[in-house]
């Protein structure tokens, strides 16, 4: 298990009073099979959630992988192309699975708020002929949510990974928050000035929901300068393999290497590709091992990166 209740009770001890739990559509309803719901895919939402809740900690339930693709790219799983925002269908799955969740955790007092989209509509040559879509989109999500559950904030992320927020106009509902990630730039004022001045005009509450990946100082800057504007934040991710840019760390399992190597290597010639193949028992060992070494007890805490956070340790 990549997080367990040891891992959500360490993170109220550093001091953190919410987390952003990212999650693939086809874990709630099957890819090939519209209309049909897994019990089991949501009772690991109601898992995490009912840790939080024991450890006084909010959710923001995060959709990272949505029907089609908001991205095309490796972070949302899809077929290399934001297929969402042509296809109709993938749109409906989209909806019918937020209004769902919506009506399992409109109660829910630990789950703070709805992510619908995590990063739509990559900056690439031709996909911001997209970017007219996505707003109407997040319009039809917000009405079948707000349709069953007025009581939870919805989080409305611009295009371009996040970055974007002149395809949004007016707040068209309530209970909106809008909300930017912010990745391997300055950390200074001109870094989000587009989202503090889209907050002034539209009196509309924004989020950093994602950002990380960078050295201790970089990240302790960047913490002091939104906080300076009064903005709250999620950093990416909580646990990652032989790192440092994250709370916990995992020690890498044996032939891991090995594994990605042939992944990286794959082409469409089965033949080569089954002669390059690791055995099936390294593959088995490995991923064994990475879910023994991703136990809370066995993973490495970075207390530089704890520190960078403002977080204290225990």
């Amino acid at each position: 298990m990549w997080v367990a209740r040891e891992d959500i009770q360490y993170l109220k001890k550093i001091g953190l009073n919410s987390i952003r739990v990212p999650f693939h559509y086809a874990v709630l309803t099957p890819e090939e099979e519209p209309g049909v719901w897994l019990e089991d895919g949501f009772a690991l939402l109601d898992r995490v959630i009912a840790w939080c809740r024991e450890a006084g900690l909010y959710v923001i339930l995060d959709m990272h992988c949505a029907p089609g693709g908001q991205t095309g790219a490796n972070i949302d799983d899809s077929h290399g192309y934001p297929w969402l925002f042509e296809e109709l269908s993938a749109q409906e799955r989209t909806i019918e699975t937020w209004k769902k969740l919506a009506e399992r955790y409109r109660d829910e007092p630990a789950v703070l708020g709805y992510d619908l989209l995590n990063e739509p509509i990559p900056h690439w040559d031709g996909l911001s002929r997209l970017n007219p879509a996505l707003e109407p989109l997040y319009k039809r999500i917000v009405a079948a949510v707000q349709s069953v559950d007025k009581n939870h904030v919805i989080f409305l992320g611009g295009a371009r990974w996040d970055t974007n927020f002149e395809v949004f106009g007016e707040p068209f509902a309530p209970n909106l928050a809008y909300t930017f990630h912010k990745y391997w730039n300055a950390n200074d004022d001109a870094s989000i000035a587009p989202f503090l001045e889209f907050r002034e005009k539209h009196r509309a509450p924004i989020w950093l929901g994602e950002s990380g990946e960078n050295d201790d100082a970089w990240i302790a800057a960047c913490v002091k300068l939104v906080e300076s504007h009064g903005i709250g934040w999620a950093f990416w991710p909580y646990k990652k393999m032989d790192a440092t840019s994250s709370i916990v760390s995992v020690a890498r399992p044996p032939h891991w290497d090995e594994i990605v190597a042939y992944a990286a290597g794959r082409t469409y010639d089965f033949e080569e590709n089954y002669k390059r193949r690791p055995p099936v028992e390294h593959s088995r060992e490995a991923l064994a091992a990475l879910l023994e070494n991703a136990r809370f007890e066995k993973a490495r805490i970075n207390e530089g990166y704890v520190r960078a956070l403002g977080m204290k340790l225990p």
